[in-house]
């Protein structure tokens, strides 16, 4: 049950959905790829400097959302956080780029929206196209209507959820470092085991080595 102030409207007007801006052709620029994007991660996970030639066009705290299967129903979606003060970045056509629409919404809110189970099932139905070229049909996502809370609470919620991403990041981090341990604790045991081999694997002492040092090389 949605609260009492919350007002019911379409996307397109709390939204601004691909933005006009401008920029160059052949000027080099920072380019974000699909494969910047990562499932469900709210962090562009680098970019390249290239030439532009054309795509979707970009600020700091637009949400970049993948409309082309199956990058879409993986959850690739994410907030552009890698350009400086005013400069426009590009990227994938394959992109919906949503920015906040001043006194109706504000960009973090945008994020959290984008990848909430009912503006994903929304957009994932509204595909179409050949099996393995299907597209979301930014009409229908621009035509939604939902239920918006006012600004101040936009902020509220925005923040909450950002708290619990940033603990997943340290979860994850946290994760790789132990991987990045283990991996490099089983790198060192094998040098172990070959330097028993090497040396006290045919030895006549080799019987009389401590047993943690015989249980290596088993």
């Amino acid at each position: 049950m949605k609260p009492s102030n919350w007002e019911k409207a379409r996307l397109k007007d709390v939204i601004q959905f691909n933005p006009i801006e401008k920029i160059q052709k052949g000027s080099i620029g920072k380019k974000i790829g699909m494969d910047k994007l990562q499932p469900f991660q709210r962090k562009v996970e680098g970019f390249e400097r290239a030439m532009f030639t054309g795509g979707a066009r970009f600020r700091n705290g637009d949400t970049l959302m993948a409309r082309i299967t199956p990058c879409l129903e993986n959850g690739k979606t994410a907030q552009v956080n890698i350009l400086d003060n005013d400069e426009i970045g590009f990227g994938s056509t394959e992109f919906v780029v949503m920015r906040e629409k001043k006194g109706y919404s504000v960009s973090d809110f945008i994020y959290y929206l984008a990848i909430s189970p009912r503006l994903r099932d929304i957009a994932i139905k509204s595909m179409t196209g050949t099996s393995g070229r299907q597209r979301a049909q930014i009409n229908v996502i621009k035509n939604t209507m939902m239920e918006i809370p006012p600004i101040e609470e936009q902020k509220i919620i925005a923040y909450i959820l950002s708290c619990f991403d940033d603990k997943i990041n340290v979860i994850t981090k946290i994760n790789h470092h132990l991987d990045l341990i283990n991996r490099v604790k089983r790198a060192i045991i094998k040098v172990i085991r070959i330097f028993i081999l090497l040396y006290l694997g045919k030895s006549p002492f080799r019987s009389n080595c401590p047993g943690n040092i015989q249980a290596l090389v088993c």
